[in-house]
Parts: structure tokens; sequence; C-alpha cells
């Protein structure tokens, strides 16, 4: 199982409209010819922009809300006495809806030409296409606005969206923060959103003067593609810019979306499920393609690239921040590289299941991660990961098609993620498809052909619950 792990509407008239005057997707073609670049010089004024997209807003969230009802069972259905590190519930059960007439179970049976052929692919595995698909952005959930407001008087609102999935589906608000460096003080955040206006006072006399300043930088805002100083923003006022850590809040996950930077065109962009910062010391690929093989890479790609769309050429326009690697940049990868998963009481220190103290269900499931079900190949203890990319090949299951602006095809090669906390983290799969562990091990036991009963799906949720 991998982290980060339908009615096919059309693009509709009013998100047609705003391919033309808007980010990549306004810049796929010039004339026939394809390209690359986004527009740079915005002839539409602001107040226009603006009035033409919150009129538009209505339709598009319309769109995307009958989608997710369409593909899923939103409702909040928290499982019996488990909950995330700092108490919020885990969702529980299959939310994924199946075609009319069609069984788990019979699904199981298929081969993908069968499932191909018959179109009975759960709408639910198809790849999840972002709220406005040729628009893309950076997206937060309404809790992650409310307490920036709070502490900043920052607003990360869009005039043109909303964001997507309920709440109850979503990590935990604020997160705690552990360090590799101070296990023995648990959640140095103390409960509360680290951001610039109260970095310091957490944080001095626990990370040295370095560490200190890598954090200054990760809650400072810079000017990033959608929320900056220029017309070409959708923020209401102009505005400061993004925070690294306002994605990766407390060095975690909110869920806010995105679209990657690096795949054209704007069809084929995955949508984007802001990944933990929870041990990154243990991981080797970074980026949406894992082209990156540093943390410091990384970081220094957000600002430059990542943090427009992948394009360096509108950045300027828009105040690209350009870190200086041999200090800022280290400085940020030193405090990252200290940020640690959650406690998990029932793994001894190699990672795996005590006997004393696991249940009888939970230790099944260990057995049929490490056999059945294959899930050690890609996921090895004692982090869950084997640090490499995989190409499931989910496309053997359906035929292409376009899904509210996004052609689902072939997702490619994606990066194993850590499954260590991982019932902190929901949703899953790279793109937010997933939205719990059991809809995690029906998607790979379909898509791996695993053929696995209901006890044993069960017992692997049970394991991994407490990873």
């Amino acid at each position: 199982m991998r982290r980060r792990i339908t009615g096919y509407l059309g693009v509709g008239v009013a998100t047609i409209g705003l391919m033309f005057v808007t980010g990549v997707a306004r810049a796929q073609t010039t004339g026939t010819q394809p390209t690359s670049y986004m527009t740079v010089d915005i002839k539409e004024s602001f107040a226009s922009i603006m009035a033409r997209m919150t009129a538009a807003k209505p339709e598009i969230m319309k769109r995307q809300m009958d989608l997710l009802n369409e593909r899923y069972d939103l409702s909040d259905r928290p499982a019996k006495g488990v909950t995330m590190s700092r108490g919020k519930a885990v969702q529980e059960g299959v939310r994924v809806k199946l075609p009319k007439g069609v069984t788990w179970e019979a699904l199981s049976t298929m081969s993908p030409d069968e499932i191909r052929a018959k179109d009975v692919f759960p709408s639910g595995f198809f790849p999840l296409p972002f709220p406005n698909h040729p628009e893309g952005g950076a997206l937060f959930p309404k809790f992650q606005i409310e307490e920036i407001k709070k502490q900043e008087a920052r607003d990360l609102t869009r005039f043109d969206l909303d964001f997507d999935l309920p709440d109850h589906f979503l990590p935990e608000f604020p997160a705690p923060m552990y360090l590799t460096t101070r296990p023995d003080l648990g959640d140095v955040s103390q409960g509360k959103l680290v951001t610039i206006m109260n970095f310091y006072e957490l944080f001095n006399g626990i990370l040295n003067p370095k560490q200190l300043e890598g954090l200054r930088l990760l809650v400072t805002p810079f000017p990033q593609q959608q929320f900056n100083q220029t017309e070409d923003r959708r923020s209401e006022k102009s505005s400061r810019g993004l925070a690294c850590l306002d994605c990766h809040a407390n060095g975690h996950t909110i869920g806010a979306t995105h679209l990657v930077g690096d795949i054209r065109p704007q069809e084929f962009r995955h949508r984007l499920d802001t990944p933990t910062l929870r041990g990154v010391n243990i991981q080797r690929l970074f980026g949406s393609q894992r082209a990156l093989k540093s943390i410091e890479d990384f970081t220094e790609f957000e600002q430059r690239a990542a943090y427009f769309d992948g394009d360096p050429v509108i950045a300027t326009k828009k105040g690209v921040n350009i870190l200086e690697r041999g200090s800022q940049v280290h400085f940020m990868a030193e405090f990252q590289e200290i940020l640690d998963f959650p406690p998990a009481p029932k793994l001894n220190i190699f990672g795996v299941l005590d006997p004393a103290r696991a249940t009888p269900a939970e230790l099944k499931g260990e057995a049929l991660f490490n056999g059945k079900a294959r899930c050690a190949a890609c996921h090895p203890a004692p982090y869950y990961t084997d640090n490499s990319m995989h190409n499931l090949r989910a496309e053997r299951f359906y035929k292409p098609r376009m899904i509210n602006g996004m052609m689902a095809s072939a997702d490619g090669p994606i990066k194993t993620f850590p499954l260590r906390g991982i019932k902190d983290s929901p949703p899953y799969l790279h793109d937010d498809r997933l939205l719990t562990l059991e809809d995690t091990v029906e998607f790979f036991n379909l898509v791996l052909q695993l053929k696995l009963n209901e006890q044993e799906k069960k017992d692997l949720v049970a394991f991994m619950r407490v990873l």
C-alpha cells in the first residue's frame, strides 16, 4: 500500500472561459502551437478577473461536489476507539461506491481486461481532479484559513474556489510536532499552530541557531502563483504569499491540495496531496515526480519553481524569493531533517510489532502485510518505505477519459511514501483519491489482484493503524 495512496463530466462552459485567462491552462496553446509557458502579460483588469471568476464559482464547486458524492460515501463515520496522535477520530469503512450490480468479491475475480471492457472500475479509484482542474493552484481547508487569519491577519481565501473534501477526512489540526533531537518533549508545538508569530517563543532554547533560522524561513510568507501582488492572483487583496508550513502545517500536512508543477499539458497534471514532512530524514526522493534527490534540492526548487506552477518565467513578475543555497537552504533543510514520526508504542526497536503489546488481529495483519498482501515488497520495516518508485499501471483497468477537465490516463511511477504514522495522514494515494485505509486496502487488493478475504482486509487495516 502506498501513501498518498464518475459521472464523467466534461469541462463546463464556465471552466472553458477560465482556461483563456488564468494559470497554466491559459497557456497551453498559442494559435495552433502548444506551449509550456504561462501568459505573463495579462490584459484583463484584476476587478474584471475577480468578478467573472467569483460568478463562475458556484457552478464549478457544484460540479466537483456532485463528482465527490457520486464517487464516495462522505458521511462522518468515525472508527470506535481509533484516533490520530492528538485525538481526532479516524474515519472507518470503505467509502468508494461500486457500480450498480457489482460487488468487491465479483471484481476480485475479474481480470484487468474484463474490468476495462465492462467499464466497472470503481469511480473512486480513478484519479481525482482538482476542484477546477484547468485552473489549479494552492487551495486550503477552511480551518487553516481561519487560524492563519487570526494569527497573522493574512488571508488564504481564494475568491474562485473552496476546498472540496470534508474536514473529517483530513488530518487533525493543528497536528503535534515531534523532533528526533528532543523525543523527551513529545509535542513541541504545545497544541498550537506554529507560525511566524509564535515560532520563536516555542523553539528558542530547543533548536540551535541554524535550525531556528531555518524554521523562521519555513514560516515566512513569500509570493506564490495564486497569492501575490499582481492582477494574476486568486486572493481578493494583494497577498504577502504563502509559507512552506502553510501546507505542511507543524511539519505535517493539512491535506491542502495543488497540481503538480512538472507535467504538461494542463489536463495531464496530477492533483497533489501534500505529504507530511515527518521522517523526511529517512527519505531519498523528493518532488511530485521524485526528480529531486535531497531535501535541500526540494527546498530550493519549491521557492524557485514549484511555487509558480513550475514556470520560472512568471516567477520573476510575481516576486520569486531566491534562497541562498549555502546558508538559507541548508538551515531550512536542517530543521526539516529533525521532524520525527509520531510515537508507535506497539512497535519494537526494529520497527515491527511487539507480540506482548499487539492484538491477534494486528499480528495477523502484520503477517499479511509481509506475506500474501505483498505490502512489504515496497514498504519494508522499520519505516515502511523502500525509498523507490513504482508504477501500479492502474490504467490497465479503464479506458482513458476526461473527468471535470482532467485526463484520467496513466499515473506513471509514484514514490513509495513511508507508512509510519499513516493513520494521521488521510486521505491516501498521491492525489487524495482514497479517503480511508479501508479504501486503500480495497484499491491495492484489486490493482495487485491479491484476492484478500474480508477478515484479511480488516486485519491489514488494524495493523496499519498502529504503525
